[in-house]
């Protein structure tokens, strides 16, 4: 017999269920999902549940290397999901405390922009998770403009930026500082800026004994001061360190959803539960006036048309709007997700096309029912950080 869920459950579940429809709609007649969707699987009483919840209790107290196998695809070269290791500043950019201030001066400070009015923290704030909670950024980055990624736990992944244009935490601070339609900073002017304040020279004077303000200085102590922004305090992360109680029996559920029937360990793996690598979700909005087709635009491969780098999903429940253009709920997403997503269907003049935009083979239609979602929802709200307070400092006088 099926449950059903309470008033407000029914509720968030048709919104969901719009989002779905109203992108569904938005589409060329010609892009639809690519299988048939399987019957959602059976739902289990709430007796059932709580005993399936005891059993994986247990079975995930446990030592990770005994865990169940992930559900992933043939050639998938997964990593297990779990505590975040610790930073490793790069040997041309090392750690000291007195550069990690500067650059948290620096990342505050809209006087580095043409304009004196955008900030680093305009786009990463840390009461929104270090995301921006705006659709896409403003000012628009990139073209079409996309959704502003958090930089939590940056200093882990391979490459920045949803194109990946970024390889590392020093091109992406110059990209955002240089950018045009960005902070649109010039690097004379910055150093000019930077030399006419006590303040800051005093700071550049701690962070690089004996050297003279340059762009580049300014730029490495962005980067190291975005390297000390890490995760690690979650439920989650309770959980694995040994507090049972820290995950609710839902959260459980969800956890083995995500290892196993809804496949999100192909791509949402290790951990800052992201491969870092990039798929094509079938958003590329291909053909269209506001087509994004996100790889392909740095590396020019046909092969990346379409594809996005993955995100992390740490905290992904604090900075939403989610995806690339910032156009979906978490639960939009994961009924997207569990219909396959959609795949584009070529037109009449692009059956011999070689540079088609071609959907990951990772996904896939999932049949996952009402209690499946919610449950999936609930593990990813686990991976929150707790709320901190994170004190802005005071900006240098201009003298």
């Amino acid at each position: 017999m099926r449950s059903t869920p309470p008033p407000g459950k029914r509720s968030a579940l048709t919104a969901a269920a719009a989002v779905v429809a109203t992108w569904m709609v938005a589409l060329p007649a010609a892009a639809q999902p690519a299988a048939e969707r399987p019957a959602p699987r059976p739902e289990r009483s709430a007796a059932e549940r709580a005993a399936v919840a005891l059993r994986l209790r247990q079975t995930y107290r446990a030592d990770p290397a005994t865990w169940p196998a992930p559900h992933v695809d043939p050639g998938v070269e997964w990593r297990e999901i779990g505590l975040l290791p610790r930073v490793r500043h790069p040997e041309g950019n090392p750690f000291t405390a007195a550069k990690a201030e500067l650059g948290r001066t620096l990342f505050h400070d809209p006087r580095l922009s043409a304009q004196g009015t955008v900030a680093c923290v305009s786009c990463h704030d840390p009461r929104l998770g270090w995301a921006d909670g705006r659709p896409t950024s403003a000012p628009a980055v990139g073209s079409p403009p996309r959704n502003a990624p958090t930089i939590r736990n940056a200093a882990f992944q391979p490459a920045l930026l949803w194109d990946g244009r970024a390889a590392s935490l020093e091109e992406h601070a110059e990209i955002a500082l240089t950018g045009p339609r960005e902070m649109a900073a010039d690097r004379g002017d910055v150093e000019r800026f930077l030399s006419a304040s006590a303040g800051y020279r005093a700071l550049f004077s701690a962070a690089y004994p004996g050297r003279p303000i340059t762009f580049a200085g300014a730029v490495a102590a962005v980067a190291c001061f975005e390297r000390t922004v890490v995760g690690g305090r979650s439920r989650f992360d309770a959980f694995l360190e040994g507090d049972a109680a820290a995950l609710s029996a839902a959260e459980l559920l969800g956890l083995d959803l995500f290892r196993g029937a809804a496949r999100c360990m192909n791509c949402h793996h290790g951990p800052t539960f992201s491969d870092g690598r990039f798929h094509d979700l079938g958003l590329s909005f291909h053909g269209r006036s506001n087509e994004d087709l996100g790889r392909f635009d740095v590396t020019a491969d046909p092969a990346d048309k379409g594809r996005f780098r993955t995100p992390s999903l740490r905290d992904v429940t604090q900075t939403g709007p989610l995806m690339h253009n910032g156009r979906f709920t978490l639960a939009g997403v994961l009924r997207m997700y569990d219909a396959g997503m959609v795949t584009l269907k070529r037109q009449p003049f692009e059956r011999a096309a070689p540079d088609f935009p071609v959907k990951s083979p990772h996904l896939r239609p999932l049949g996952l029912n009402r209690q499946d979602l919610a449950d999936l929802e609930a593990f990813l709200h686990s991976l929150e950080e707790p709320p901190a307070a994170v004190g802005r400092p005071p900006l240098p006088a201009l003298k």
